[in-house]
């Protein structure tokens, strides 16, 4: 099972890094980061099983980043560490779905015995598809049949662009949300259809936590099965909001399909419209960028937007990931560089951003930036006599010693077994 890490204290990550006895587990240490806005891309990028987070951090802290995970991946098992013994924090993560709620500091026993307890939860769950149930259990079939029917006919080719209006007062006369300044549609594929579709189904309804929409917190994506998968429709304040939430979406809906070992996933979204009458026109979009990935022979590309439609092809990679993949060179030795900042040089938001470079480039951008950092490093370690702390100073690493966790999970052996074995050797 991989595990990442977020706490906002060098000590309490270098003691579970190095105290813990990874190895000799069956968990695998992904990542750490130091907030839970620096943490959140690379949990997209690294799609670990547990979430080991603090509370007390910095930017976004462990509520928040337990908020969006629910939200967006709700598949994985959180355990929040803190040094804060109140009942106010323990409420909201019990609220929250947290599996564990533990005190610092922990030892490793406890923290496998935790991990433990957690794995096997979770193993369970996938057994026996209990989100399935749930979902039945928490609304009665007739009307969750009305309002799969309703959100479907939004895509109807008999539906008359002007039936959207009525559509989704209907739909909100029910208590379902509807309404919002900006809207999206995405059309997925997969097979087989009704496991993913029961899948489909529990994601969209998880994104009910924290959408951050005017209205509350009503979900940000409506879902309607089809014939060979499912849609949605995806709601935002405005144009920005609606891409990051529509790729965000499909990209935990893929993963979640392939965790349950379902295949032939595409998932196309189409053109993000300001009105309800232009939702078929965004579902035509959608529709039909689905059936060019369908018709594709690269089986990488799994979703496309209307943005990414001519600059996909299979012989070169779009002009905008090598402009990303400049500023990332240009900018590597940045300790505090993230998606973000990369995503915000390229102008996409961060889903966006993240979906399309790893499905271009096979990478993702943590993959990329540790590519990066390792190669200037080793070229360093060959030609230089800094030393190793310096070194990982100058390529990004502000901790040495996470430096060398990394360095030798990604090359097999420490940075000073490799300057013996490499040194003034040219490149």
């Amino acid at each position: 099972m991989k595990v990442f890490l977020a706490d906002d204290e060098i000590v309490i990550r270098e003691g579970i890094r190095e105290s813990f006895p990874w190895d000799e587990t069956p968990y695998v240490l992904v990542g750490e980061a130091p907030d839970g806005e620096m943490a959140l891309p690379i949990i997209r990028d690294t799609n670990p099983d547990i979430v080991i987070t603090d509370i007390k951090m910095p930017f976004m802290d462990g509520i928040e980043l337990c908020k969006t995970l629910r939200a967006q991946m709700p598949w994985i098992g959180i355990i929040v560490l803190s040094g804060y013994d109140e009942f106010e924090y323990a409420r909201q993560c019990i609220a929250l779905g947290v599996r564990e709620y533990l005190l610092k500091p922990i030892s490793s026993d406890e923290l496998k015995k935790v991990l433990d307890k957690v794995s096997l939860q979770i193993k369970e769950e996938r057994k026996t598809f209990e989100h399935a149930a749930s979902l039945r259990a928490r609304m009665g079939m007739g009307e969750k049949l009305v309002k799969e029917k309703l959100i479907g006919s939004l895509f109807s080719d008999e539906a008359a662009p002007e039936d959207a209006i009525n559509v989704l007062r209907q739909l909100s006369s029910m208590g379902c949300h509807a309404s919002a300044a900006f809207y999206t549609v995405i059309d997925a594929l997969f097979d087989p259809v009704g496991k993913g579709q029961e899948a489909a189904v529990q994601l969209a309804e998880g994104s009910s936590i924290n959408t951050g929409l005017k209205g509350g917190g009503e979900s940000f994506v409506l879902s309607s099965p089809g014939r060979c998968g499912s849609r949605f429709l995806v709601l935002g304040d405005t144009a920005e909001d609606v891409e990051e939430k529509a790729y965000s979406f499909a990209a935990s809906l893929s993963r979640e399909l392939e965790r349950l070992e379902i295949s032939e996933i595409k998932i196309g979204i189409g053109d993000i419209v300001g009105k309800p009458e232009d939702i078929y026109q965004s579902f035509k979009s959608a529709r039909h960028i689905r059936h060019l990935l369908t018709d594709r022979t690269d089986e990488k590309i799994l979703i496309m937007g209307v943005r990414e439609m001519g600059e996909a092809t299979d012989e070169k990679t779009p002009s905008v990931i090598s402009d990303a993949k400049l500023y990332m060179v240009q900018n590597f030795s940045n300790p505090n560089l993230m998606l973000q900042d990369v995503a915000r040089a390229v102008n996409m938001s961060n889903s966006r951003f993240s979906t399309v470079f790893s499905q271009q480039t096979g990478q993702t951008f943590t993959e990329y930036l540790i590519y990066l950092r390792l190669g200037k490093a080793k070229e360093m370690l060959r030609t230089t006599a800094m030393r190793s702390s310096q070194i990982a100073g100058e390529v990004g690493y502000n901790d040495s010693h996470y430096f060398s966790y990394i360095f030798k999970k990604n090359v097999g052996i420490t940075p000073s077994e490799y300057r013996i074995q490499n040194q003034n050797q040219p490149e």
